[in-house]
């Protein structure tokens, strides 16, 4: 292959035409592959959507209606996370960068957007109760998948060793997305709707077994998929911030922004502490490394993240709630604001650990250590909002959680950590 047929891996180099290329499979084993700018790009359009997710979970919980508002927030991260993780894999594995995968791609943000419009409607059709309004959301998955099916067309007819698992993919995604759209255009009892939910959900999950079965899976580079969760995490993370900001600006004085009470100062402090924690801790874990040892436990790590980004979104929200709270914009108690956002947190560290020993096979009594005080810290910051310790001090002490995992890390864990990737090297020669 000429340097002008060779797929772009960067925005430095490659084919700067981005002319027609073969889409015959990446090399996972590529050195230096890095996410590509139009990746970073398409991962913005998701900000809209976990944004707009985040945003109507905190306003619903905040007015006490808390059970459905975890409803639709789990449907909808759900929704964003098989939508975000459908992508990033087949990327990892066949993204080319020429025109047409670039147009493509384009249009599935387009479909990303239709979905994040249709975000509200859900959220209010679950709060009202009676009847569950997805066809937006629906059509906005509509659009990606028929770009998603394009892409993988291109891959079954371009790469003969991936036929199979292109034109496979292509039949289980089609037979899916029309459950999808029954459930959203046609009037069924909604003990059928629950159930198909649940059906449809599984079958989402299962999707790459069914359609890959025996035939030897996709070239994903172990790597760049490892860092292509991250970014997304960090993004995610993101909503930690912006909780902040929504918390804390009406607690500065309105506009001018200048009466600092001792709340602004305890949310702006644990609203940034608490998401620079979590970043911290899920950079501690070396998954790219891990994954290149594991392989095999690819999946494992892709659909295992779903409910971590769960967590780190709902600590956004979380972060959100309890400025509503200290601007008593609120209708639930300061120990249902807590646990808003102790839960989301304890879920992210959780998932966090579990993900970290079921790709190593390996359980540390450390780890068991560092979860056991970290769910000790949040359940110490929740009786504290029992006991009527103010909201603000509780914050600063779920702040505290991610904290026990660091320091627990940087002192005894990292020796802990290389005798673990020692261990699994070793055994994968």
């Amino acid at each position: 292959m000429s340097d002008d047929d060779s797929p772009s891996t960067s925005g430095s180099g490659g084919n700067l035409a981005h002319s027609r290329v073969p889409m015959t499979g990446r090399d996972p084993e590529e050195l230096g592959r890095v996410s590509t700018p139009l990746e970073l790009l398409f991962d913005l359009t998701f900000v809209v959507a976990v944004g707009t997710a985040a945003l109507h979970f905190a306003e619903m919980v905040a007015e006490g209606h808390s059970w459905q508002a975890v409803e639709a927030f789990v449907l909808a991260m759900f929704a964003i996370s098989v939508a975000w993780i459908s992508f990033s894999w087949f990327a990892s594995a066949f993204g080319t960068d020429d025109w047409l995968y670039r147009v493509l791609t384009m249009v599935q943000m387009i479909g990303v957007v239709v979905f994040s419009l249709g975000l509200p409607a859900m959220f209010h059709s679950i709060d009202v109760g009676g009847h569950l309004d997805v066809r937006i959301m629906v059509l906005g998955y509509v659009v990606m998948r028929l770009a998603m099916m394009s892409q993988w067309w291109r891959a079954a007819r371009e790469s003969p060793a991936f036929r199979t698992v292109g034109f496979s993919m292509i039949r289980w995604t089609v037979f899916v997305q029309l459950g999808w759209c029954v459930v959203a255009f046609v009037r069924l009892p909604l003990g059928v709707v629950f159930t198909a939910f649940m059906v449809l959900g599984v079958l989402e999950l299962v999707l790459p077994v069914l359609a890959q079965g025996n035939a030897g899976g996709t070239p994903w580079h172990p790597h760049h998929v490892a860092e292509r969760y991250s970014l997304f995490a960090i993004i995610v993370l993101g909503e930690g911030v912006v909780g902040t900001v929504a918390s804390s600006g009406d607690l500065l004085g309105g506009v001018a922004g200048t009466h600092w009470t001792g709340n602004a100062i305890a949310v702006v402090v644990a609203g940034v502490g608490l998401t620079f924690g979590m970043w911290w801790v899920y950079f501690s874990a070396p998954f790219g490394d891990i994954l290149t040892h594991r392989r095999n436990r690819g999946y494992l790590f892709g659909y295992g993240h779903i409910p971590l980004f769960i967590g780190v979104a709902g600590a956004g929200a979380g972060l959100h709630v309890a400025g509503l709270q200290l601007e008593h914009h609120s209708e639930i108690s300061d120990v249902a604001v807590v646990l808003s956002l102790a839960i989301p947190v304890g879920l992210y560290l959780m998932m966090i650990y579990l993900l970290h020993t079921l790709l190593v096979s390996t359980a540390d009594p450390f780890h068991v250590l560092l979860i056991s005080l970290t769910l000790a810290v949040l359940l110490a910051a929740v009786l504290l909002a029992a006991a009527g310790v103010p909201v603000a001090v509780c914050l600063l002490i779920v702040m505290l959680a991610p904290v026990v995992t660091v320091v627990g890390y940087e002192t005894v864990g990292h020796r802990h950590q290389r005798e673990i990737m020692e261990g699994i090297g070793t055994a994968s020669e």
